[in-house]
């Protein structure tokens, strides 16, 4: 997953939900190197999904001076898998400058072209409500602000489309150079997440992401912190930065992602980038 990608001088616990349901049985689950939430995978009885949808609370980013942090929120199409050549997606960011402020933004990105920011306005708190819909070769994004009325509204002729995947996920983005070469950037203190819905639409039927109608991952981010420290006992530690989907969904498949970091003396285990750099931007 590369996902939300920057261009600088480059390319660029738990929460309770109310109405709770169980996890579906059989989902898997994959650690990630810059993917927290979940992704819904077509099968052999679900060809194509035809579009997503989401909706969330922007999250307030908790930052501290000296460190740059980044942190994105979206619904997509596509993109799961680590040979991917195309992501439909469109969604929020809260991010952390070195002078320890927070910055809010909506973007698009359909790979493999940069990102493109959106002039929306957003904010902490405000409810956020978004779709991607690819109709043959073209690709509808959409997102409105319900908290102040503001809305978006896309269509793009795709040059790549991916379709075999739903997602909804937090990210902590990657920047890539004019070279092709990318990294993945720390993710940002977001607290939690809270999708309040997530649902799909596949042929022709749009059903919650829990409806166990398409087999579904569940998607852990683990990355280490930058720097090491000594523990107490005088041991080498680095801090494991850390966003955990909840397991229970909402009747329209709503769950929150919830940030964490804790000392280790182990470093964050090597989950995959996806989509996949390949050497260079999918």
């Amino acid at each position: 997953m590369t996902g939300r990608r920057h261009s600088v001088t480059f390319a660029i616990a738990l929460a309770a939900l109310a109405g709770a349901i169980p996890a579906t049985a059989g989902a898997s689950t994959l650690i990630s190197d810059n993917w927290s939430g979940y992704v819904a995978r077509t099968s052999a009885t679900v060809k194509a999904f035809r579009s997503v949808s989401g909706a969330w609370t922007v999250p307030t980013a908790t930052c501290a001076t000296g460190r740059t942090a980044y942190s994105a929120v979206w619904v997509g199409l596509g993109g799961y898998r680590t040979n991917a050549t195309g992501l439909e997606q469109i969604g929020t960011e809260a991010d952390c400058s070195s002078a320890g402020a927070a910055h809010y933004s909506a973007w698009l990105e359909l790979l493999p072209a940069a990102s493109r920011s959106i002039h929306m306005a957003v904010r902490p708190g405000d409810e956020i409500k978004a779709s991607v819909t690819v109709i043959r070769r073209d690709a509808t994004l959409r997102v409105a602000d319900v908290t102040t009325g503001a809305s978006y509204s896309r269509t793009v002729r795709l040059a790549s489309k991916d379709v075999s995947s739903a997602d909804w996920i937090v990210e902590a983005p990657s920047t890539c150079s004019t070279s092709g070469s990318c990294r993945t950037l720390s993710l940002a203190d977001f607290g939690t997440v809270t999708f309040t819905s997530a649902t799909a639409t596949a042929a022709g039927v749009t059903r919650p992401l829990q409806s166990g109608t398409w087999p579904t991952t569940e998607l852990l981010l683990q990355q280490s912190g930058a720097g090491a420290v000594t523990g107490s006992r005088g041991a080498l530690e680095r801090i494991l930065v850390s966003a955990t989907p909840s397991q229970t969904f909402t009747s329209l498949g709503g769950f929150s992602v919830t940030w964490a970091q804790a000392a280790t003396q182990e470093e964050a285990p090597s989950g995959p980038t996806l989509p996949g750099f390949g050497g260079g931007p999918p």
